[in-house]
């Protein structure tokens, strides 16, 4: 019964990795063509910054960003944990 189980989780997560491989956009094409130009026209407007670059990752995407630290963080800290050493050595 357990392998059974397991093997239908496979099947369908396999179908739904394919579904969603066939519904993606090509490579290198953004959902809109007109995004680059939004962002470099408004980047000093609306987030106060001289870099398109910086305005995009720390205002624009900021939860994104943060996310992404949050998941590093996480991450060395489980390492940290993991790899530390408890008490004396013993001879």
């Amino acid at each position: 019964m357990r392998k059974l189980l397991g093997i239908i989780a496979l099947t369908v997560f396999s179908i739904i990795l394919f579904l969603t491989a066939v519904h993606l956009r090509s490579f290198g094409s953004p959902p809109h063509a007109e995004m680059d130009k939004y962002f470099i026209e408004h980047a000093q407007k609306e987030a106060s910054a001289n870099n398109v670059v910086t305005s995009v990752v720390f205002d624009y995407r900021g939860f994104d960003t943060l996310g992404e630290a949050t998941v590093l963080f996480t991450a060395v800290s489980g390492v940290l944990m993991a790899l530390r050493h408890y008490g004396g050595r013993k001879k």
